[in-house]
């Protein structure tokens, strides 16, 4: 194994029990010799303009909106000029690995006409032996760009040398310290800059940049199809009585309406593409095994329901926005919660009814009357003078909406 290896000492050590007068040195010579004639020889190659480019995936670390973690760097690399391209991406899946080539083949302006890979799952299926099956996937892609596709023999990273180096290259030079920004996009932009900069800069053993040969290269590559290629993967899923569905283990709210029936999800690097009967949304992709609910989704639903609203009110009037965040605070202290919730309720039958403009428009208007009618200060309450035997008692304020409970209707 990788750490109980047969050494030299080992094996002179096992002669001599076995009888054999011979020296440490010869042991340690033959061995030394035997390992040279068995290692394999690597023959320098020759990249030729727009021939080949080399991929692979580096883990990495990034400070992504003030949260260290780690990243995959997609890194593809022609050979031929030494021009990079690289994108950093929450996970290693295929959608990333498919839309890095779209990303790629973009700033590049064209095709190389072959590109190198380790047997990777997004893009192998099956080996056995020399003969590869291509997932269906990355076969639409090869299809759409007319590359040919390369595999490097397993367990064998020095087939694709360059683009390995390179990544170790990237992550010591431009990655060191841990990058900063607001997202993987703004990440990925600033260290692109970084390495362009360096490709205008640095100059080859022939006097020329990176930059100069790539301008050289891009007029041998492939030409764009008209259409670039859609990375998103496409799923089928049921959604739940609760208006869910799961994509990639994580739960996202969709519009209540679309309860207990099938949709089609669009599943892209940064978001979901949910349709379903004619209708789509756009929603945010989450990490795994996380939840996003929007409650603006199940309007309809919280018309009718003002306990509803009354748990769900801090989630909900931070989605709805102004001027109902102004709302709810003057509402509470007169009418308790679930008396707000109730009026809250009846301002969401409107919203469902009318639009949420329009309705915010007239709310809007209604605070701002209340706002020019309101007195400067409130009058001072009467003091009333009470006996001295009773001055240690507290008596709290009712509240009509406590009244309405115990009678168990919500009107006199």
């Amino acid at each position: 194994t990788a750490k109980q290896r047969i050494t030299g000492s080992r094996v002179h050590r096992q002669l001599i029990e076995e009888g054999y007068a011979v020296g440490l040195s010869t042991v340690r010579a033959y061995l030394r010799e035997k390992r040279r004639q068995a290692s394999e020889v690597y023959i320098p190659l020759v990249h030729r303009a727009g021939d080949s480019a080399q991929v692979d995936f580096f883990e990495v670390t990034v400070c992504e909106a003030g949260e260290t973690h780690k990243a995959w760097k997609l890194l593809i690399r022609l050979m031929y000029s030494g021009r990079d391209f690289v994108h950093l991406y929450d996970r290693c899946d295929q959608v990333s690995f498919l839309d890095g080539h779209v990303r790629a083949f973009a700033e590049f302006g064209g095709v190389p006409r072959r590109l190198v890979y380790d047997n990777l799952s997004a893009a192998v299926k099956r080996r056995v032996g020399l003969e590869i099956e291509l997932s269906d996937r990355f076969k639409a892609l090869v299809s759409h760009y007319l590359y040919e596709a390369c595999f490097a023999r397993p367990g064998e990273g020095h087939d694709k040398g360059g683009v390995e180096a390179r990544g170790r290259g990237i992550r010591l030079q431009h990655m060191t310290p841990v990058p900063e920004g607001e997202s993987l996009d703004a990440i990925s932009e600033t260290l692109r800059a970084s390495i362009r900069r360096q490709a205008e800069r640095q100059r080859d053993a022939e006097g020329r940049t990176a930059m100069e040969r790539f301008g050289e290269e891009q007029g041998q590559l492939r030409a764009l199809p008209a259409v670039a290629f859609d990375a998103r993967k496409v799923e089928l899923v049921e959604v739940s009585r609760q208006a869910m569905i799961r994509v990639d283990r994580s739960r996202y709210s969709v519009k209540s309406h679309w309860k207990c029936l099938q949709a089609t999800v669009y599943v892209g690097v940064d978001d979901l593409r949910v349709e379903c009967h004619g209708e789509s949304m756009t929603l945010r992709k989450e990490r795994p095994g996380t939840r996003n609910v929007k409650y603006r989704h199940y309007l309809p639903e919280l018309a009718k329901k003002p306990q509803a609203v009354r748990q769900v009110a801090p989630e909900l009037i931070a989605e709805l926005g102004s001027p109902f965040d102004r709302l709810w605070p003057l509402l509470v202290p007169r009418y308790g919660e679930l008396g707000a919730a109730r009026v809250i309720s009846r301002l969401l039958g409107a919203l469902c009814d009318h639009g949420q403009a329009a309705v915010a428009q007239a709310l809007e208007a209604t605070l701002e009357a209340q706002t020019e009618t309101a007195p400067e200060t409130a009058p001072a309450p009467a003091r009333i003078d009470v006996p001295e035997a009773l001055s240690r008692y507290t008596i709290e304020a009712a509240d009509i909406e406590d009244y309405r409970g115990l009678l168990g209707t919500g009107s006199f």
